[in-house]
C-alpha cells in the first residue's frame, strides 16, 4: 500500500531516541524558513495514518510540518513491552524534546490525536522546548475514563476476532502486534485507572484549541472541560457534530480551517 504523505515529502530524517530509529517524515518549508507543526499519533498511529491531514495544513498555512511514528509504531524501530503506565509522560518530557532539538525546530507548534493529543499537553505543561507558539489537540485524554477502557475492550475483540489486524497491518507492517499490544494492554491495566494529567494543565501558559468529536467512543466532552478549566493559558474548545473520535479524518475540511485560524493567529509564515 502506498503512502498518501511520503509521494510528497523527505522522508529520510535520521532520528534515533531511546536506542531506536524514528520514522519521520518532513513536509514543506525546513525550520530555518517557517515555524513547524509537530504532529503527535493516537495509540494506533504512525506517520501513514495521518493521511494527507498534515501535508494540506501545512499548504494553507505555509508552515512546515513533521510527522513522526513512536517506537512500536509503523516504520519505527520495535520497542519492548509491555508499556509502563507513565509512558506518555516519558513522550512528552524525553523523547519529543529530543526530537526537537535533533530536528532543529524552532517556533512551532504541537498538533497530537488522541495519546498523542496528551503527550502534546504534558509536555507544553512539563517540558517545553523553546519555540512553543500553541497546542491543537484533537480527542486529547486528560484522565482515564470507564468510557475509555470499554472501547479499548472492544478494540481488543476486534483485533482477535474481527478485522482490525488485517486494516492496521500495512500501516504498521512488524510492528503491528507490537503496536496493538502496546496501546491496548497499557490501558486495560488496573494500574492506568488512576492515570491522569492534570498537573500539567495549570504550567500550560501557550494557547490550546482542544478539539473532540460529540460521539466519541474513546472519550468524554468532561476531558476537553478539563482542559478548558485547568490550563493557564488560553483555551478554545469546539464539540464536532456527527463526529467520533478522529475529527481530522471525519471532518476533516472544517477541522483545517479551524486549526489554520488558530495558527495564523500564533504564527507568521515567510513566504
Amino acid at each position: 500500500m502506498g503512502s498518501e504523505i511520503t509521494r510528497q515529502i523527505r522522508s529520510d530524517i535520521p532520528l534515533i531516541v531511546d536506542g531506536g530509529r524514528l520514522e519521520a517524515a518532513w513536509i514543506g518549508p525546513r525550520p530555518d524558513q517557517a515555524p513547524t507543526l509537530v504532529f503527535l499519533h493516537e495509540g494506533l498511529g504512525c506517520v501513514d495514518l495521518w493521511r494527507d491531514f498534515p501535508a494540506r495544513l501545512a499548504e494553507i498555512t505555509g508552515c512546515g510540518a513533521l510527522v513522526y511514528s513512536r517506537l512500536g509504531y509503523g516504520g519505527s524501530a520495535p520497542c519492548p513491552l509491555p508499556r509502563e503506565v507513565d509512558f506518555m509522560h516519558h513522550e512528552g518530557l524525553v523523547v519529543l524534546p529530543e526530537v526537537i532539538r535533533q530536528t532543529g525546530i524552532r517556533d512551532h507548534l504541537l498538533i497530537g490525536h488522541s495519546d498523542g493529543g496528551s503527550i502534546a499537553l504534558i509536555n507544553a505543561g512539563g517540558s517545553p522546548c523553546s519555540g512553543l507558539k500553541g497546542v491543537v489537540t484533537l480527542a486529547a485524554h486528560v484522565f482515564c475514563e470507564d468510557l475509555t477502557r470499554r472501547s479499548i475492550e472492544a478494540a481488543r475483540d476486534r483485533y482477535l476476532n474481527g478485522g482490525l489486524k488485517a486494516r492496521l497491518s500495512p500501516y504498521h507492517r512488524e510492528n503491528t502486534d507490537c503496536a496493538f499490544w502496546g496501546w491496548n494492554d497499557v490501558w486495560l491495566d488496573p494500574d492506568f485507572r488512576q492515570w491522569t494529567i492534570d498537573a500539567f494543565l495549570p504550567a500550560i501558559h501557550v494557547p490550546v484549541l482542544a478539539i473532540q468529536g460529540e460521539k466519541d467512543p474513546y472519550g468524554s466532552q468532561d476531558q476537553i472541560d478539563v482542559i478548558r478549566k485547568k490550563a493557564g493559558g488560553a483555551v478554545a474548545v469546539e464539540v464536532i457534530p456527527d463526529c467520533g473520535h478522529a475529527p481530522h479524518l471525519e471532518k476533516a475540511e472544517a477541522v483545517r480551517t479551524s486549526i489554520s485560524a488558530f495558527i495564523r493567529h500564533l504564527v507568521n509564515p515567510i513566504g
